[in-house]
């Protein structure tokens, strides 16, 4: 992954579920992010670091 320090334990959950393949844990976290975006609980990091993450880490791939 490249270098973006990932600071909110969702997206940590969310790199560690991908890694393994686990859609549906990654489905939740996406929703739950997007629900705490939409509704402005959140500043919009939690929300970039988590793209970031969608873009860089695969599917059942330990990178």
């Amino acid at each position: 992954m490249s270098e973006l320090k990932i600071t909110h334990q969702s997206v940590r959950d969310y790199i560690a579920a991908k890694k393994r393949g686990d859609q549906a844990t990654t489905d939740r976290i996406v929703a739950e992010v997007t629900a705490r975006f939409n509704t402005r609980t959140t500043d919009g990091s939690e929300a970039a670091e988590l793209m970031h993450a969608s873009m860089h880490v695969r599917f059942g791939a330990d990178l």
